[in-house]
């Protein structure tokens, strides 16, 4: 869902973008309110996603992507073996130590992103066959990968809730707000 995200202060662009990469977290966010470990756990459509795996998939992939930035490697490596982890609740886990952990990823995301000197900047995409050898990208490019990343979960996560029990993107700002739709 779209909320409003206000201008950046001028010249302030690693804001903008953090806002934007916040305005489509908090999508993901909502969309899990209120709902027991098992309810966001559930698939309720033809697809194999969750809201418990989207939340656990965002942090992870934003993780990975300032580690990478950083020269460091992800905190948890997938691979073949271990890929179908990254989308649902395994050991323990839990929405809320999801959402906990999302919130560090993100506290650092912004720390990072406000530190780099340019935005300008690049590191090395991962040598992984579906990137091309040898490729660098800048600091914007993550940036602006990492709200494309959570805005397209952000989207399955409204039909996701939607399916569950009804409630749309609206009603859950509302909630949130504690409002009311309507």
């Amino acid at each position: 869902m779209v909320t409003h995200v206000s201008a950046e202060a001028h010249g302030d662009e690693r804001g903008a973008l953090l806002s934007f990469l916040e305005e489509q977290r908090g999508g993901i966010r909502r969309a899990v309110l209120g709902l027991s470990d098992e309810q966001a756990s559930s698939r309720p459509s033809a697809s194999e996603l969750s809201l418990a795996g989207l939340l656990k998939h965002v942090a992870e992939v934003e993780q990975g992507w300032i580690a990478r930035a950083k020269g460091e490697p992800p905190a948890v490596k997938r691979d073949e073996s271990n890929w179908h982890e990254c989308f649902q609740l395994v050991a323990g886990e839990t929405v809320e130590s999801q959402l906990a952990y999302w919130e560090k990823v993100a506290a650092e995301t912004e720390a990072f992103v406000r530190s780099v000197p340019s935005l300008d900047d690049t590191f090395p995409l991962p040598n992984d066959p579906w990137f091309p050898p040898d490729e660098r990208v800048s600091m914007r490019w993550l940036a602006l990968h990492l709200i494309r990343e959570t805005a397209r979960h952000a989207g399955h996560a409204d039909i996701i809730r939607e399916s569950l029990d009804g409630a749309t993107a609206f009603e859950l700002v509302a909630k949130e707000q504690g409002t009311s739709w309507g």
